[in-house]
């Protein structure tokens, strides 16, 4: 292939010298050179002017001109090529004059058939690529900063509006409106749930073009993640219809060293998209480990009786913005980023996917990851996909009492139920948080009061968390036990702070339930436990007297925040600007958290902090922001936490 032509001007007004240039030009065998030539300092500064030569060579005398002007005039009007002087003799200041003038050499023309005449034309040229790859970069640096900011934009954008969306929904949820339009409401709080996930997407995505995505790896409980997954999966595949099994044929770790957040996001984006194309039939999760390149790796595969996918369509589905629906599925959305994200991900945990889908018969994504050394770990036959069934072995106790079992998936409800029934309890049964505190009221007000509450922490409407914390209010002393997939560090720790008793891991572990309802439920001992519940609880909201100040600009969001804080007992103050905020606090500063919105009208809530924390130091300060600051600089002010929008009860609760 040949190179491309280096485009020369010469301007020179002597036309022997303009021939013996050219013939300079021509030996050199590094270049070859398209050469314009012009004698005429006005037409060379108009021909410059407009940046189209990679390099001029200008000669100092030009009839009664000067190639100094021409020199200037070109470099004023954007010339940004090398501009090399050529003089008749060797001049000192002339030389200093060329030079700050912005020529990045002179030559002798007597040099010109010399070796000094060739590295000058070479150096020249080579400065030149040097500066455009700089321009370039530069260049590319500006707009990954303009799209980076105009991400961080939209993501504040459009969180403020959701977090009245979700706030608003959520209260209405556990309104008496809920009985008038539960369907309705539901419908508003699934779609504001999805337009935040494709938002989640879109982040996610830029952060990995940025190279900015981290992942944060620990000791994970494999059993309890991939029941956690089963048990949000499940309520979607049943509401299709279909079969959703999770299977392994070999004993597998009990521990793995990984991003339990990121593979748990990969795992249900891919069998998320098994149910969404899937009409009829089943999906099969299987897990199973292998060596390779001397790596012991995670295998798993999804695979579906669904629709397929045509080969065509295959090398596609990982790329960015592409979606695998056809015509017979145009029902199904998304933004097409969710196997472009799962790729990114199972590569930066040292894994891969892959695909083999045949049209009408469906399709099996494999995909590995790396679990840390797992040589030694202690395996056994995971019980994950394990249906619930009611055949368990009896109960080695004996209890009386009146127990609530809720959870939002009927399997496990009446599996949990038959369990403790077998027991000697008499149980009730209900299927979200809110249902639960309706459950209990009614049977207070019947004077038939429950002695002990099982609850799962995630389900729709209300979850665990939520519920615990209303009963708390309300009054309710019995225990409360969590049922949760969920057994990374600190979660124990966690929901004691909330008003849990104690948690048990799902899949439910008969020896635990009986455990815990002996310790609660045993024949004469209700009345110790009740007053070790009623010291042990965390008290309510009313009685900590909390008042925050929250900073924020945008009226629905400031409302719908200042009314979900309240529905917790916590007296918030709202301010709209920086001004605003220390105002109020010159004037009242007793207040237990200050909550900022990073974009305000008058400033920015990290330079906010910095006023707050210097006027105030005892004050705690906590960030609120539709986008996620940067570490360092929340480690410097010594902010004590972060919130991302949307906010939402479950998060206000974990903050109070």
């Amino acid at each position: 292939m040949l190179a491309k032509a280096t485009r020369l001007l010469l301007v020179e007004d002597d036309e022997d010298d303009y021939v013996l240039t050219c013939d300079y030009l021509a030996q050199l065998s590094s270049h070859v050179f398209e050469i314009d030539w012009l004698s005429c300092p006005e037409e060379a500064i108009a021909v410059l002017s407009k940046n189209q030569h990679d390099i001029c060579l200008l000669d100092y005398r030009l009839g009664a001109s000067d190639g100094l002007m021409v020199l200037k005039k070109a470099v004023e009007n954007g010339f940004n090529g090398p501009i090399i002087m050529l003089t008749g003799q060797s001049d000192d200041a002339l030389d200093l004059a060329a030079l700050d003038a912005g020529a990045v050499d002179y030559l002798v023309k007597s040099e010109m058939s010399s070796e000094r005449f060739a590295r000058a034309i070479r150096y020249a040229l080579a400065r030149r690529d040097v500066e455009n790859e700089r321009v370039e970069r530069l260049k590319a640096e500006a707009e990954n900063r303009s799209k980076d900011r105009f991400l961080a934009h939209l993501s504040h954008e459009l969180r403020t509006p959701l977090t009245s969306i979700l706030g608003y929904t959520e209260l209405l949820m556990q309104s008496e409106f809920n009985l008038q339009a539960e369907n309705e409401l539901s419908v508003i709080y699934r779609n504001s749930q999805h337009l935040l996930s494709l938002l989640n997407d879109v982040l996610d995505l830029s952060k990995i073009a940025a190279d900015k995505l981290e992942l944060t790896s620990s000791d994970v409980n494999f059993d309890s993640l991939m029941a956690d997954v089963y048990t949000l999966m499940h309520v979607s595949a049943v509401d299709k219809g279909l079969s959703l099994r999770f299977e392994s044929q070999q004993a597998l770790p009990l521990t793995i060293h990984v991003d339990a957040t990121r593979l748990r996001q990969v795992l249900i984006n891919i069998i998320n998209n098994a149910i969404k194309f899937t009409e009829q039939g089943e999906i099969v999760v299987r897990a199973w480990t292998a060596w390779v390149n001397e790596r012991e790796m995670l295998f798993f595969s999804i695979k579906d009786s669904g629709l397929g996918i045509a080969p065509d369509k295959q090398a596609l589905i990982f790329k960015p913005f592409e979606q695998i629906a056809d015509i017979e599925s145009r029902s199904v959305g998304g933004a097409g980023l969710g196997l472009a994200i799962c790729s990114e991900l199972l590569n930066r945990m040292q894994g891969s996917i892959k695909l083999e889908s045949k049209l009408g018969e469906g399709s099996e994504f494999t995909l590995s990851v790396y679990p840390g050394n797992i040589r030694h770990i202690e395996r056994q036959m995971l019980a994950f996909d394990a249906s619930p069934h009611l055949q368990q072995k009896p109960a080695p106790l004996d209890v009386s009492g009146r127990v609530l079992v809720v959870d939002d998936v009927k399997d496990i409800r009446v599996l949990v139920g038959h369990m403790i029934a077998s027991s000697g309890a008499v149980v009730d049964y209900a299927e979200h948080g809110k249902a639960a505190i309706d459950k209990v009221h009614s049977a207070e007000q019947a004077e038939q009061s429950y002695d002990i509450i099982f609850i799962d922490i995630h389900m729709p409407i209300m979850g665990g968390k939520e519920a615990t914390i209303e009963l708390r209010k309300l009054g309710f002393q019995g225990p409360i036990i969590a049922l949760t997939a969920a057994n990374m560090k600190g979660i124990k720790s966690e929901l004691s702070a909330l008003g849990f008793n104690d948690m048990i891991a799902k899949p439910v572990d008969a020896n635990q339930l009986y455990l815990s309802l002996e310790q609660f439920l045993s024949r004469g001992e209700k009345t110790e436990a009740r007053q070790l519940t009623k010291s042990s609880a965390k008290p309510s909201a009313k009685a900590t007297h909390l008042r925050f100040l929250l900073v924020e600009d945008d009226a629905d969001a400031a409302q719908i925040t200042q009314l979900l804080l309240e529905s917790l007992a916590v007296e918030t103050i709202i301010a709209s600007s920086c001004e605003h905020c220390l105002a109020i606090l010159k004037d009242d500063s007793a207040f237990d958290k200050v909550l900022l919105d990073m974009h305000l009208p008058d400033g920015d809530g990290l330079w906010l902090a910095e006023k707050i924390r210097h006027a105030y130091p005892s004050l705690g300060i906590v960030i609120v922001s539709g986008e996620e600051p940067e570490l360092e600089k929340i480690k410097q002010l010594d902010i004590d936490q972060v919130l991302l929008k949307p906010i939402n009860l479950a998060l206000l609760n974990e903050l109070i």
